[in-house]
């Protein structure tokens, strides 16, 4: 029976080191089989000559069917279209993005860090603000609203709830433009 090894084509480890193969005496029979299995070659005496070649019918080139922008050195198709290879690595370095999008939460000691907020939403990075950590402080929770409120109003930004119980807020950074005038934002506009 074949072991699991031999179907995956290795040796068997827990099997002889060498292969034990058993010596086949060769007979006549053999040779004979092969004298008839073999064909001799015999010379042919005609041999055909190849005919000579005709002119071969001239290829036209078309004009490729998109334009070749005029400082282009990519790669071309075989049908002479710009190729855009997009595996190829750009070895010019990407510079830093400007802007970011920030999400902060109240610290061990329930502080939102408005200083840190406002300097941040200046340089035009858009910052979320998550109040679901004070679950039964709804005082401290309104008391961290009108503080993040002022500090926009400072900013020269605006506030946004991005949920219906106000707990989860969204400060744009400057230059950021945000459409007020068709969002659905909350859980009761999905289930209308």
């Amino acid at each position: 029976m074949a072991s699991l090894w031999s179907f995956f084509g290795l040796p068997d480890p827990d099997g002889p080191s060498k292969p034990v193969q058993n010596p086949v005496p060769e007979t006549n029979q053999t040779t004979a089989d092969n004298r008839l299995s073999q064909s001799t070659l015999t010379p042919n005496d005609t041999v055909a000559e190849p005919e000579p070649l005709s002119e071969l019918p001239k290829v036209t080139t078309k004009s490729p069917s998109v334009p070749i922008p005029q400082n282009w050195d990519g790669p071309l198709t075989a049908d002479g279209e710009p190729f855009h290879d997009l595996g190829i690595q750009n070895l010019a370095r990407r510079s830093f993005p400007s802007r970011a999008l920030r999400y902060v939460a109240p610290d061990e000691m329930k502080r939102i860090p408005t200083r840190g907020i406002a300097q941040r939403v200046a340089n035009g990075d858009t910052v979320i603000v998550d109040l679901r950590g004070l679950v039964h402080m709804d005082s401290h929770q309104n008391a961290c609203r009108r503080d993040l409120k002022m500090m926009t109003d400072e900013v020269g930004v605006g506030v946004f709830a991005l949920d219906s119980e106000d707990k989860l807020l969204m400060i744009p950074g400057t230059d950021v433009i945000v459409d007020v005038g068709n969002h659905s934002l909350g859980i009761n506009p999905l289930m209308k």
